[in-house]
């Protein structure tokens, strides 16, 4: 499977590849009442996936759920995440929807699913993620935006999934002001604050 570039976006351009699968999609467009997502079926991962971060009541645990494949779309699947250190990661955050049932199983699926690093995940990402919720308690609903990066000689498994190299997150909160963070795939070695950026608007394409 070739190798891609995937950079920041707004927009992503769409391309066609043969696969065991049939057709790989490189943008297929997802929106649900948790999140909206462009998934590329060639590196069986997000591009990009956008959600809202309310102030909620909590009335809902995550127990014993796990992450299942959705119909229709070609994506990472439980194979991808055995015997490594790559965490399913959500980019939905599954705390932050835990009002109902369904919203809660939604974050579940593969298509909110990124091959994140463990302790990336477990790490500062979270503790963002959290950070979110109490801005959200703070300022009102935030909206989140999510890009995945892929550099050139980014890590492909042999199972097929492609390995992000990093995640640009981009905060906007209700009177318009705006957070920008980008975080590499591998262990952190600061505090979530610190991998703040400046926020730029970038145009990008897939390159193939």
């Amino acid at each position: 499977m070739n190798k891609f570039i995937v950079s920041l976006s707004l927009l992503l351009s769409v391309g066609v590849f043969q696969s065991s699968f049939g057709q790989d999609r490189t943008d297929v467009r997802v929106e649900n009442d948790v999140f909206s997502v462009s998934y590329n079926e060639t590196l069986e991962q997000p591009n990009w996936l956008e959600y809202d971060v309310r102030d909620i009541v909590k009335n809902f645990d995550r127990g014993s759920m796990d992450f299942y494949v959705p119909k229709g779309v070609y994506t990472s699947d439980n194979n991808d995440y055995k015997n490594n250190v790559w965490d399913k990661g959500h980019l939905a955050p599954a705390a932050a929807f835990t009002d109902t049932k369904e919203n809660l199983k939604t974050t579940f699926s593969y298509l909110n699913c990124s091959l994140q690093f463990d302790k990336l995940n477990r790490g500062a990402w979270r503790e963002l993620e959290a950070q979110e919720r109490t801005w959200a308690k703070k300022y009102g609903t935030i909206q989140v935006r999510i890009v995945l990066h892929f550099e050139a000689d980014h890590e492909v498994l042999p199972t097929g999934g492609h390995v992000p190299s990093g995640y640009w997150k981009h905060i906007t909160f209700p009177d318009g002001r705006k957070e920008c963070f980008y975080f590499p795939n591998s262990v952190p070695t600061k505090h979530w604050s610190e991998y703040e950026i400046q926020c730029q608007v970038k145009r990008a394409k897939t390159l193939f």
